[in-house]
This record gives C-alpha cells, structure tokens and sequence, in this order.
C-alpha cells in the first residue's frame, strides 16, 4: 500500500470505525479478492464490537501489498459516501502524486552495486514479515524452492527466510545485488527503509 493510502486511513481510523459495518460486505470482498487471509478474517471476526472489527480490519490492510487499497474503495459500495471521501481527500492532498518509496531512500552507487553479506540478509530475514514470500518470488525463486525452505524450517519464519534469499544469492551470484533487492521489496510493497535499517 502506498504510503498516502496508509496515512489517509491512519487519518480516519476513528470516523470509519464509527461508520463501517465490515462483516457482512467489506471483509468477504477482501478474502475474495486474496486481500486477506483465512487467520485475518478470523482474527477480524473474533473481535467482539463493529467497531473494534473495522479498527483491526484497518490495523491489517496497510501491510497486505498494492491492492489492498483499491480493493477496499471497491469493497465499500455499499458505503459510497465514505468511498467518496476518502477518494476526494487523496485527490485533492498536496502532491497527490506524492513520492513514490523509491524517492524515500537512495543508497549511493557503490552500495546498490553490491552483493549483501551473510550478516546483512539475517538481519534483512528478521525484518521481512508475511511478505517473504512475494519479495523472494519477485527475486525469482520458485514455489517449490520457496515451500523446501518452509518445510526446513518448519519452526522458524527467519531460518526460512534467511535460507531462501542465501538460496538466491548463490543463484545469481555477483547479480545479487542491494539494487534487486530493493526492487522486490518496493514490488511487494515493503517500505524501503527495512532495508537501509539492515544496511546501516
């Protein structure tokens, strides 16, 4: 999700969650359309208010990648007048066209050009969350690649993580580079400083 999607939903977290009623309409759309997963829809339903249901459902979108955002304007038909809004509000906020990840950090050069060490891909490993997956298959590795590394490390997210972007490294060899990296992260809708935080 871009980030002025992210903040606008920030913004009216509380005048939607006193407005939406996401079970009946908004939140089997978003499981339809593999917005979200079976475990969120039950996380969602278990809370016990509309309105806590639409706050955890809101809590949840921003890390869900780049369709989150227009699949829930798509979601809120039956809600046109807050989908209005929200639609004015981004078209009319201040550079609307606004920075795009890529223009939030710039390494040098001589850093993209590199091949990330052991250490850093740990570190990188420890801070990739459900999106591992997208930023290793938009890498290149495969689905079968990807479900060896899960089935591993059955108990660890990071070891399955860290062994399928070593995987990748020893792949691509001198091509595995910062510069990729970021690309993959910035196509899975992973802001780009989890990478500068593992590179610094």
């Amino acid at each position: 999700m871009e980030p002025a999607h992210k903040e606008l939903l920030r913004r009216h977290q509380l005048e939607l969650s006193g407005q939406l009623l996401v079970s009946d309409t908004i939140v089997p759309f978003l499981y339809q359309e593999n917005i979200l997963t079976d475990a969120q829809v039950q996380e969602i339903e278990s809370q016990p208010t509309d309105r806590q249901k639409t706050l955890k459902l809101l809590q949840l979108l921003p890390g869900r990648g780049p369709r989150a955002f227009p699949a829930l304007l798509r979601a809120l038909d039956d809600f046109s007048w807050v989908r209005d809004k929200l639609v004015l509000e981004l078209q009319d906020a201040p550079g609307a066209t606004g920075e795009t990840a890529a223009d939030v950090w710039r390494p040098p050069d001589s850093v993209l050009q590199r091949v990330p060490s052991d250490r850093e891909l740990s570190r990188l490993a420890s801070r990739l969350g459900s999106e591992w997956e997208a930023v290793l298959l938009d890498l290149g590795l495969s689905a079968e690649s990807l479900f060896r590394c899960r089935a591993d490390h059955s108990l660890s997210s990071h070891g399955a993580t860290l062994a399928a972007l070593l995987q990748w490294r020893r792949a691509e060899g001198k091509k595995a580079s910062v510069q990729r990296l970021l690309q993959s992260l910035q196509a899975a809708d992973v802001h780009p400083s989890v990478l500068q935080d593992v590179l610094l």
